[in-house]
Protein backbone atom coordinates (compact mmCIF):
# COMPACT_ATOMS: atom_id res chain seq x y z
CA UNK A 1 0.00 0.00 0.00
CA UNK A 2 3.26 2.51 1.07
CA UNK A 3 4.83 1.75 -2.63
CA UNK A 4 1.23 2.32 -4.19
CA UNK A 5 1.08 5.93 -2.67
CA UNK A 6 4.39 6.43 -3.34
CA UNK A 7 3.92 6.17 -6.80
CA UNK A 8 1.24 7.92 -6.88
CA UNK A 9 2.71 11.07 -5.30
CA UNK A 10 5.32 10.92 -7.64
CA UNK A 11 3.02 10.63 -10.73
CA UNK A 12 1.10 13.74 -9.30
CA UNK A 13 4.14 15.99 -9.17
CA UNK A 14 5.39 15.35 -12.17
CA UNK A 15 2.34 15.53 -14.24
CA UNK A 16 1.61 18.88 -12.02
CA UNK A 17 5.40 20.08 -12.76
CA UNK A 18 4.66 19.45 -16.62
CA UNK A 19 1.22 21.60 -16.34
CA UNK A 20 2.85 24.35 -14.76
CA UNK A 21 5.75 23.70 -17.24
CA UNK A 22 3.49 23.89 -20.08
CA UNK A 23 1.12 27.09 -19.01
CA UNK A 24 3.51 29.51 -17.47
CA UNK A 25 6.58 28.47 -19.95
CA UNK A 26 8.89 31.91 -21.07
CA UNK A 27 7.06 34.05 -23.74
CA UNK A 28 7.27 37.75 -24.33
CA UNK A 29 4.18 38.51 -22.52
CA UNK A 30 4.92 36.17 -19.03
CA UNK A 31 7.58 34.57 -17.64
CA UNK A 32 8.12 31.98 -14.69
CA UNK A 33 10.66 33.10 -11.84
CA UNK A 34 11.60 31.68 -8.73
CA UNK A 35 12.11 33.27 -5.43
CA UNK A 36 15.64 31.67 -4.42
CA UNK A 37 16.38 33.90 -1.62
CA UNK A 38 14.69 35.53 1.97
CA UNK A 39 15.20 38.91 0.60
CA UNK A 40 12.01 39.70 0.18
CA UNK A 41 10.41 37.90 3.37
CA UNK A 42 7.86 37.62 3.74
CA UNK A 43 6.08 39.39 0.71
CA UNK A 44 8.29 36.80 -1.47
CA UNK A 45 9.34 33.62 0.13
CA UNK A 46 12.34 31.02 -0.70
CA UNK A 47 10.39 28.66 -3.22
CA UNK A 48 7.60 31.43 -4.22
CA UNK A 49 6.88 30.62 -8.37
CA UNK A 50 6.11 33.91 -9.57
CA UNK A 51 4.46 34.60 -12.97
CA UNK A 52 6.49 38.28 -14.01
CA UNK A 53 4.14 40.14 -16.89
CA UNK A 54 7.11 41.54 -18.99
CA UNK A 55 4.47 43.93 -20.93
CA UNK A 56 3.74 46.45 -18.39
CA UNK A 57 7.25 48.61 -18.54
CA UNK A 58 7.77 47.69 -21.92
CA UNK A 59 8.38 51.04 -23.92
CA UNK A 60 5.20 52.19 -25.79
CA UNK A 61 4.44 53.98 -28.42
CA UNK A 62 1.59 56.51 -29.49
CA UNK A 63 0.05 53.79 -31.27
CA UNK A 64 0.13 50.82 -28.65
CA UNK A 65 -0.31 53.39 -25.88
CA UNK A 66 -3.84 53.28 -26.58
CA UNK A 67 -4.50 49.50 -26.23
CA UNK A 68 -2.23 47.84 -24.18
CA UNK A 69 -1.35 48.46 -20.75
CA UNK A 70 2.04 50.27 -20.06
CA UNK A 71 3.13 52.29 -17.36
CA UNK A 72 5.57 54.02 -15.55
CA UNK A 73 7.88 52.02 -13.19
CA UNK A 74 6.67 53.89 -10.04
CA UNK A 75 7.73 53.88 -5.88
CA UNK A 76 6.24 50.58 -4.27
CA UNK A 77 6.47 48.80 -7.36
CA UNK A 78 8.00 44.91 -6.70
CA UNK A 79 9.95 44.19 -10.02
CA UNK A 80 12.21 41.69 -11.36
CA UNK A 81 15.50 42.43 -13.72
CA UNK A 82 18.67 41.61 -14.45
CA UNK A 83 21.22 41.83 -11.95
CA UNK A 84 23.87 44.75 -12.97
CA UNK A 85 26.46 42.89 -11.23
CA UNK A 86 25.50 39.65 -13.87
CA UNK A 87 23.07 40.07 -15.93
CA UNK A 88 22.42 36.07 -16.42
CA UNK A 89 21.11 36.22 -12.91
CA UNK A 90 17.55 37.36 -12.26
CA UNK A 91 16.55 39.48 -9.23
CA UNK A 92 13.09 40.77 -7.10
CA UNK A 93 13.42 43.69 -5.18
CA UNK A 94 10.90 46.93 -4.35
CA UNK A 95 11.47 50.33 -6.24
CA UNK A 96 11.93 52.78 -3.33
CA UNK A 97 13.43 55.65 -4.97
CA UNK A 98 12.90 56.40 -9.01
CA UNK A 99 14.90 59.06 -10.82
CA UNK A 100 15.27 62.89 -8.92
CA UNK A 101 14.26 61.66 -5.90
CA UNK A 102 16.62 62.02 -2.61
CA UNK A 103 17.46 59.23 -0.17
CA UNK A 104 19.24 58.14 3.22
CA UNK A 105 18.68 55.95 5.76
CA UNK A 106 18.59 57.07 9.67
CA UNK A 107 18.84 53.94 11.80
CA UNK A 108 16.80 51.50 9.90
CA UNK A 109 14.21 54.28 9.02
CA UNK A 110 14.23 55.50 4.93
CA UNK A 111 13.56 58.75 4.18
CA UNK A 112 12.36 59.91 0.88
CA UNK A 113 12.89 63.63 -0.54
CA UNK A 114 13.33 64.69 3.65
CA UNK A 115 10.65 62.55 4.80
CA UNK A 116 10.29 59.23 6.87
CA UNK A 117 7.65 57.17 4.57
CA UNK A 118 5.85 54.36 6.05
CA UNK A 119 6.91 50.90 5.51
CA UNK A 120 4.48 47.80 6.40
CA UNK A 121 5.88 45.63 4.20
CA UNK A 122 9.14 45.58 5.64
CA UNK A 123 10.86 42.89 8.50
CA UNK A 124 13.80 43.65 10.79
CA UNK A 125 15.81 39.93 11.66
CA UNK A 126 18.90 42.03 12.97
CA UNK A 127 18.72 43.64 16.36
CA UNK A 128 22.23 45.25 15.93
CA UNK A 129 22.95 48.36 13.93
CA UNK A 130 25.44 48.69 11.55
CA UNK A 131 26.67 51.56 10.61
CA UNK A 132 26.30 51.06 6.35
CA UNK A 133 23.59 48.87 6.30
CA UNK A 134 21.37 51.09 8.82
CA UNK A 135 22.61 54.89 8.67
CA UNK A 136 23.17 55.14 4.42
CA UNK A 137 24.54 56.65 2.41
CA UNK A 138 28.02 56.18 4.53
CA UNK A 139 31.81 55.48 4.11
CA UNK A 140 31.48 51.38 2.26
CA UNK A 141 31.95 48.50 4.34
CA UNK A 142 32.56 44.58 3.44
CA UNK A 143 29.98 43.52 0.88
CA UNK A 144 29.94 46.88 -1.05
CA UNK A 145 30.73 46.00 -4.55
CA UNK A 146 33.02 48.70 -6.72
CA UNK A 147 29.49 49.58 -8.39
CA UNK A 148 28.23 50.20 -5.29
CA UNK A 149 30.82 52.30 -4.58
CA UNK A 150 30.90 54.10 -7.88
CA UNK A 151 27.35 55.07 -6.60
CA UNK A 152 28.30 56.69 -3.51
CA UNK A 153 31.29 58.63 -5.11
CA UNK A 154 28.57 60.12 -7.59
CA UNK A 155 25.38 60.14 -6.41
CA UNK A 156 25.20 61.20 -3.11
CA UNK A 157 24.78 65.29 -2.74
CA UNK A 158 24.86 66.65 1.26
CA UNK A 159 24.16 63.57 2.91
CA UNK A 160 21.70 61.64 0.30
CA UNK A 161 21.58 59.67 -2.13
CA UNK A 162 20.15 61.37 -5.51
CA UNK A 163 18.69 58.57 -8.13
CA UNK A 164 19.59 59.21 -11.75
CA UNK A 165 17.82 59.34 -14.80
CA UNK A 166 17.04 55.77 -16.28
CA UNK A 167 17.96 54.01 -13.00
CA UNK A 168 16.03 53.25 -9.98
CA UNK A 169 16.91 52.18 -6.05
CA UNK A 170 15.35 49.25 -4.93
CA UNK A 171 15.41 46.88 -1.75
CA UNK A 172 14.16 43.92 -0.40
CA UNK A 173 11.90 43.64 2.06
CA UNK A 174 13.49 41.55 4.48
CA UNK A 175 15.77 44.63 5.33
CA UNK A 176 18.24 43.46 7.46
CA UNK A 177 18.82 40.02 5.00
CA UNK A 178 19.09 41.83 1.67
CA UNK A 179 21.45 42.31 -1.28
CA UNK A 180 20.56 45.40 -2.29
CA UNK A 181 21.10 48.55 -4.55
CA UNK A 182 22.74 49.29 -0.84
CA UNK A 183 25.55 47.43 -1.99
CA UNK A 184 25.60 46.90 -6.19
CA UNK A 185 24.00 50.05 -6.71
CA UNK A 186 21.17 51.41 -9.23
CA UNK A 187 18.48 49.56 -11.53
CA UNK A 188 19.56 50.82 -14.87
CA UNK A 189 15.64 51.37 -16.55
CA UNK A 190 17.09 48.96 -19.67
CA UNK A 191 17.52 45.77 -16.56
CA UNK A 192 13.64 45.72 -15.40
CA UNK A 193 11.99 42.76 -17.00
CA UNK A 194 8.44 43.19 -15.60
CA UNK A 195 6.49 42.90 -12.27
CA UNK A 196 4.95 39.97 -10.32
CA UNK A 197 1.39 39.63 -10.56
CA UNK A 198 0.54 35.91 -9.43
CA UNK A 199 2.31 33.48 -7.11
CA UNK A 200 1.19 29.76 -8.53
CA UNK A 201 3.03 27.77 -6.50
CA UNK A 202 4.79 28.02 -3.73
CA UNK A 203 7.24 24.92 -2.22
CA UNK A 204 9.04 24.85 1.01
CA UNK A 205 12.58 24.36 0.20
CA UNK A 206 15.77 26.08 0.39
CA UNK A 207 17.81 28.21 -1.62
CA UNK A 208 20.53 25.95 -2.47
CA UNK A 209 17.71 23.35 -3.84
CA UNK A 210 16.76 26.44 -6.34
CA UNK A 211 20.26 27.49 -7.05
CA UNK A 212 21.40 24.57 -8.95
CA UNK A 213 20.40 21.11 -9.78
CA UNK A 214 20.58 19.06 -7.19
CA UNK A 215 18.45 15.24 -7.75
CA UNK A 216 17.98 15.04 -4.22
CA UNK A 217 15.76 18.22 -4.57
CA UNK A 218 13.79 16.26 -7.39
CA UNK A 219 13.77 13.58 -4.77
CA UNK A 220 12.14 15.59 -2.47
CA UNK A 221 9.23 17.30 -4.64
CA UNK A 222 8.18 13.74 -5.60
CA UNK A 223 8.09 12.33 -1.97
CA UNK A 224 6.97 15.84 -0.37
CA UNK A 225 4.78 17.47 -2.76
CA UNK A 226 2.14 17.85 -1.49
CA UNK A 227 2.91 18.19 2.36
CA UNK A 228 5.94 20.53 1.58
CA UNK A 229 3.61 22.83 -0.90
CA UNK A 230 2.05 25.75 0.57
CA UNK A 231 -1.47 26.01 -0.18
CA UNK A 232 -2.01 29.06 1.52
CA UNK A 233 0.46 30.93 -0.52
CA UNK A 234 -1.01 29.46 -4.11
CA UNK A 235 -2.98 32.11 -6.47
CA UNK A 236 -1.72 34.85 -3.83
CA UNK A 237 -1.26 38.15 -5.74
CA UNK A 238 1.87 40.48 -5.14
CA UNK A 239 0.70 43.70 -4.08
CA UNK A 240 3.04 47.26 -4.64
CA UNK A 241 2.08 49.31 -1.86
CA UNK A 242 2.48 53.57 -3.13
CA UNK A 243 5.50 55.13 -1.70
CA UNK A 244 5.40 59.30 -1.24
Amino acid sequence: MKKLLDSSRQFAAEWALNILLLLFGTTTILQAFVVPTGSMDTTLMVGDHLIVDKLCYAPSDSFSRHFLPYQDVKRGDIIVFRWPGDIKQSYVKRVIGVPGDRIRIENKRVFLNGHAIDEPYTQFIDPEIRPYRDFFPARPEGGVSARGVEMLEHSVVNGELVVPAESYFAMGDNRDNSSDSRYWGFVPRENIIGKPVLIFWSYDTSTENLMEFRLDHFADLAQNFFKKTRWERTFLFPRAYPIR
